[in-house]
């Protein structure tokens, strides 16, 4: 039964999906990809549609048959899940769109870009949403009962895996292949479907607006992006040990500082096997 969330969620983004897909561009809310494709924007709210309508037969179907569908683990996921995706949507909705002559004069670029911006007294989303994603994994760990050393550590995988899938969103379809991948490895090495089912009612949509993504139908913006990675940082505290955690939390900040100062995408397209697997999926 603790798989029912998962199954509800799918069913519920892929019928969800096509309406709002339409209800996007009849509403102008469109924004050009990277080969300056106008697409429908920010897809990721298909996410927190589907979440929500499905919570309906979700939460009948406990109350009215005493059965536990949700994992313990639910109130820390939704808080930081549902934290940061309005989070991205704040980005996607407040950030302006430079100019290409402002990007050459003050390029917006990481962490290092808005940290410029506060200090020139602009008002920067991104800024805002690391604060903000900082703030959520403290709150969402302290659920989970777990000793100082481990809460931070915890809270900081979040925070790190939340920015690097906002770093990989930069070609259709990257950071749901990246979640797949991530979770199948975690699956596979633990033996263990219990986080994969206890994040069910996000990660299910998350897939179905991955899809959409990748085919270029749709851009998730960082409403999904930012979803994908706090799903990604979630799966791995749910999963590792501490030793794990130290390590993935390393790995992290080893992919953060690169793509602080080099292009994650032109790493990708010069290495053998991850350009493919890239490409993979995308339309010609």
């Amino acid at each position: 039964m603790h798989a029912l969330p998962f199954v509800i969620a799918l069913a519920s983004g892929a019928i969800l999906a096509p309406a709002l897909l339409r209800a996007l561009s009849e509403g102008g809310h469109r924004r050009p990809n990277y080969r300056d494709r106008l697409l429908p924007f920010p897809f990721g709210v298909l996410i927190l549609a589907a979440a929500l309508l499905a919570l309906i037969p979700l939460m009948l179907v406990q109350q009215l048959t005493s059965t536990a569908l949700f994992h313990a683990e639910t109130l820390p996921i939704v808080v930081y899940a549902l934290g940061v995706l309005a989070l991205g949507l704040l980005d996607d909705t407040l950030a302006p769109e430079p100019s290409l002559e402002a990007q050459a004069k003050a390029p917006q670029r990481g962490w290092r870009g808005h940290g410029a911006a506060l200090l020139r007294g602009e008002l920067s989303t991104g800024a805002l949403k690391a604060a903000g994603s900082l703030g959520l994994a403290l709150l969402a760990m302290s659920y989970l009962g777990l000793s100082n050393g481990r809460w931070l550590l915890a809270a900081g995988v979040l925070v790190l895996a939340t920015n690097v899938f906002n770093l990989l969103d930069l070609r259709p379809g990257r950071s749901m292949k990246a979640l797949v991948l991530l979770g199948v490895g975690l699956t596979a090495g633990s033996g263990e479907m219990r986080p994969l089912w206890a994040l069910g009612l996000f990660a299910a949509p998350a897939l179905v607006a991955g899809v959409y993504d990748l085919r270029e139908r749709a851009m998730l913006g960082d409403t999904g992006a930012n979803l994908l990675g706090a799903l990604a940082g979630l799966w791995l505290v749910l999963t590792l040990s501490g030793t794990g955690q130290l390590v993935a939390l390393g790995l992290l900040a080893a992919i953060t500082v690169y793509g602080e100062l080099r292009s994650i995408s032109g790493f990708v397209e010069r290495t053998p096997g991850l350009r493919e697997l890239d490409s993979w999926g995308r339309p010609s």
